[in-house]
């Protein structure tokens, strides 16, 4: 899959930058659609990914290590400022706040969920 990196517009819309970088729109559209400039809740998250065919899975997986993570997914990570939506896909971490990294931004605990897109 080829992700485009967003950076996210304001310090709340990490959610809303990983949406619009896998579902390929802009930060944008995808607060219009969610009606929320702001936190994203996982509801949130995975309604929007649903409506647009993307199976996320049910279950919270806790991260240790990249190895351990699907080739698509998004991650919820406990930063040292809060709790943040990051992205991973293909080996690369595309994160809206730190940007374009191999690994893990700094963060205590690190939760993902695999997501797999329509055929």
């Amino acid at each position: 899959m080829n992700i485009n990196y967003i950076h996210e517009p304001t310090d709340l819309q990490c959610g809303q930058a990983v949406l619009a970088m896998v579902l390929g729109k802009d930060v944008s559209e995808i607060v219009e659609l969610l009606a929320n400039d702001r936190e994203t809740t996982l509801k949130e998250m995975k309604d929007t990914f649903s409506r647009f065919g993307i199976v996320v899975s049910s279950q919270r997986v806790q991260a240790h290590d990249k190895s351990e993570l699907p080739e698509l997914c998004m991650l919820s990570l406990e930063t040292p400022r809060c709790w943040h939506w990051s992205l991973y896909c293909d080996g690369i971490f595309y994160d809206p706040e730190h940007g374009i990294m191999d690994d893990f931004p700094v963060s205590a605990r690190r939760y993902y969920w695999k997501l797999t897109m329509p055929d």
